[in-house]
């Protein structure tokens, strides 16, 4: 199976909301989410629970978990290119309007790949 292409997603001012969760994050915490989102471009949309999940409206989440605490990780396709939205803290289920905010993403990201697509 080929890797899937992997991109963060970026705002209009160029940054890119999951760095800047990460950047917040334990350095254990942020190996974990790293190496789930080596593990999508790996398996793309092979990829499965307990590692990933399907929330709705083409909305996905990488799952990682350290002392308890619950890590998502909001992605979707847009052609063969995975694209991540944004990461949070969950504590019993996604929030909807993290979903939303996922699904607006997706809509943005359609409308101009290029402009928002995280360059470092």
């Amino acid at each position: 199976m080929p890797e899937t292409n992997v991109v963060l997603f970026a705002e209009a001012d160029g940054t890119c909301p999951l760095l800047q969760l990460l950047d917040g994050l334990p350095s254990k915490v942020q190996d974990k989410c790293i190496v789930r989102v080596e593990r999508l471009a790996e398996m793309g949309h092979e990829l499965r629970r307990p590692e990933a999940d399907f929330l709705k409206d083409g909305i996905y989440e990488l799952r990682a978990s350290h002392h308890g605490i619950h890590y998502r990780i909001l992605y979707f396709f847009y052609g063969g290119t995975a694209v991540i939205s944004h990461g949070l803290v969950k504590e019993k289920a996604v929030p909807s309007r993290e979903i939303e905010l996922a699904i607006s993403r997706k809509a943005i990201y359609a409308d101009d790949p290029e402009k928002h697509t995280y360059r470092e």
